[in-house]
């Protein structure tokens, strides 16, 4: 380097009047920051040269893969008992009593509510007081005819007298009848003041509190059967007559021609327990121009309740040599779907493809791909068309696809 710049300084040409005259040590000081200058350029260079070259990206791929699947049809569906019983009572009075907790099960037959007792206690003592009162007048009106009989027999008296006990007898014989239903009727009234569940299941939260005056037309609270659980959803009439036999069947009680039905719950999940069809509704709503139906479950937990929301879902059909792919390996924008294909030269190819039905966690391919083409089921973060990947077989437990 010195060499260099000493022949740079020789055949430098200097003007007249102005002669060269350099600082000690300015030539050395120079030369040792055109090296630092070279060097720090030449590390900028190769580092910018790495990073514009970066290895290829790694993405788990997976095949599409050709099977039979069955194809299931899901509808919107609403949990409800088969028994709600609204609690209201026969009597009016004021409450006394609630015998049951709010929330927790109940037996057919169990106390819920006492009303106050007293004033039917005090009319079953007045039915009672009224019954004796008539029986003591038919007891006298029996031994007026008794003793008249044979003496207008004989012409002793006259026969008018004896028509005059004979009708005695009979509305005496009335009011007792009159004042022994009064009394069944003061009984019922006396026994009504407590109020008992008509079906067992679990009791909701009481609306009528301790003191508050009650009748016949008091929503007390209400007791719902919850074992089994009724799953109440609408399917169209086409979808109806698809499979009207079947229906036909249910509907003349052939329950085993009911297809297994799943309930898939408000968070996702599938309830473990499989019910039946168990009902039919008997007309087309015009306005919808659907169907009732309704699934029965068991329900031995009391995991679900009435008036919860999910979904109801049975197999439709069967679809012969359907093409599968995880359903994470399709891409949705603006309702166009898309996978991203690797070829032979592990470049990525985005194709559109059209989608049936989801199958677990796969989703049939109707158009767009072929068998055993490696598509992308991890890493489209890093992917555009036409680059070059690494790819890595798909971690299959971590996506169940059965």
């Amino acid at each position: 380097m010195r060499t260099v710049f000493d022949q740079t300084e020789c055949n430098h040409q200097t003007r007249p009047g102005h002669e060269r005259t350099e600082i000690p040590g300015l030539r050395h000081h120079r030369t040792i920051l055109t090296f630092l200058f070279l060097a720090t350029f030449l590390t900028g260079c190769e580092s910018k040269q790495e990073i514009s070259a970066p290895g290829a990206p790694d993405v788990e791929v997976t095949e599409v893969v050709r099977r039979d699947v069955p194809i299931y049809t899901e509808w919107v569906a609403q949990l409800n008992g088969p028994n709600n019983a609204q609690i209201t009572p026969r009597v009016q009075g004021y409450l006394l009593r609630q015998d049951y907790r709010d929330g927790f099960f109940v037996k057919k037959g169990q106390l819920l509510y006492e009303i106050d007792p007293t004033p039917f206690e005090a009319a079953l003592a007045q039915a009672n007081a009224q019954v004796a009162v008539a029986v003591a007048n038919l007891s006298n009106a029996d031994t007026n005819v008794a003793r008249d009989r044979p003496l207008a027999a004989q012409s002793a008296i006259p026969q008018k007298q004896l028509d005059t006990d004979l009708a005695t007898q009979a509305a005496s014989k009335a009011q007792l009848d009159a004042s022994e239903a009064e009394l069944t009727q003061a009984k019922l009234n006396l026994s009504w003041t407590k109020v008992y569940s008509p079906i067992e299941g679990i009791a909701g939260l009481t609306i009528s509190q301790v003191g508050n005056l009650v009748g016949t037309t008091t929503n007390m609270t209400t007791v719902s059967q919850v074992n089994p659980m009724w799953a109440y959803f609408s399917i169209s009439e086409s979808d109806y007559l698809s499979r009207a036999d079947i229906f036909h069947q249910i509907a003349n009680g052939k329950s085993i021609a009911s297809p297994a039905v799943e309930f898939i719950q408000a968070n996702g999940l599938t309830y473990p327990q499989k019910g039946r069809i168990i009902l039919v509704n008997r007309e087309i709503a015009s306005q919808t121009g659907t169907i009732q139906l309704v699934a029965e479950f068991p329900n031995k937990m009391t995991a679900l309740r009435p008036g919860g929301f999910g979904r109801v879902r049975f197999q439709t059909g069967m679809n012969d040599g359907a093409l599968l792919v995880p359903q994470a390996a399709v891409i949705e924008v603006q309702s166009i779907y898309q996978v991203a294909v690797v070829g032979e030269d592990n470049k990525v190819n985005f194709r559109v493809v059209k989608v049936g039905n989801r199958v677990g966690t796969d989703w049939i391919i109707k158009n767009g791909l072929k068998p055993g083409e490696q598509v992308v089921v991890q890493g489209f973060m890093k992917l555009r068309d036409g680059v070059q990947v690494n790819p890595k077989p798909f971690v299959a437990a971590s996506v169940d696809r059965n």
